[in-house]
């Protein structure tokens, strides 16, 4: 996985000194924080941090993207990406690079492949493949679309599923598709750069995954009210 870091790096550095000379198109960077969040449930109140950052010019950056998630005390997910993307068409990147979860144990690496934009109508779409050790590949698809109601305030609803080839006793992973989650998020933008915001968060869990959760005493559906902040800089 190392190796495939360098090799990102090594492109991104060289397709940005061949327009070094080009002052339209200058090194820009970016960090975001989607969700920091409490999220109220029946037990612990999980604190969930999801943030992405990237750096290069109009065609191509090396982006990172962070998802923690923090219960009583303990780290209970964490996963970390870094990728190489390509702007392949107008509001379309493809992306490539390595994702490793260090949470739940043991940690797990995988070779990332997605594209990142934005849809008919405007949908904000992270789709995603991943290859993995012992033969396992997932899939991944994220969607979000924003209803203005004022300029300052915006309703925000969000769906994440996760598809799995194989079972993965070990992190509570079934194969078939193995959850969704389906958020509503209204946000007051103070700024455009800082918005606290409200909301209710569905978790559902299925197949082996619901297997795994229960067996481990976990609810295998959850809803859950949210309150947070959104910020990027």
């Amino acid at each position: 996985m190392k190796k495939i870091l360098y090799g990102m790096a090594a492109l991104m550095l060289s397709s940005t000194a061949a327009q070094a000379a080009g002052k339209d198109d200058p090194v820009l960077a970016k960090f975001m924080v989607n969700q920091l969040e409490v999220r109220s449930t029946d037990g612990p109140d999980p604190r969930v941090l999801e943030a992405e950052a990237w750096i290069g010019r109009d065609l191509n950056k090396l982006w990172l993207k962070a998802d923690v998630e923090y219960v009583d005390g303990k780290t209970e997910e964490a996963e970390v990406q870094a990728l190489y993307s390509r702007a392949i068409a107008p509001y379309w990147d493809f992306q490539v690079g390595w994702r490793h979860d260090r949470r739940p144990k043991p940690s797990r690496d995988w070779l990332a492949i997605g594209f990142e934009g934005l849809a008919p109508y405007w949908f904000e779409i992270d789709a995603a493949a991943f290859i993995g050790e012992s033969g396992q590949v997932g899939a991944r698809l994220e969607a979000e679309y924003e209803v203005m109601f004022t300029q300052r305030w915006v309703l925000s609803p969000e769906l994440k599923v996760n598809l799995h080839a194989k079972n993965d006793e070990a992190t509570g992973t079934g194969s078939g598709l193995s959850d969704t989650e389906l958020g509503l998020r209204l946000r007051y933008e103070i700024r455009r750069e800082f918005a606290p915001y409200i909301g209710v968060n569905w978790v559902k869990k299925y197949g082996n995954t619901a297997d795994f959760a229960r067996q481990d005493g976990e609810d295998s559906n959850d809803v859950q009210f949210v309150a947070g902040v959104r910020a990027w800089f």
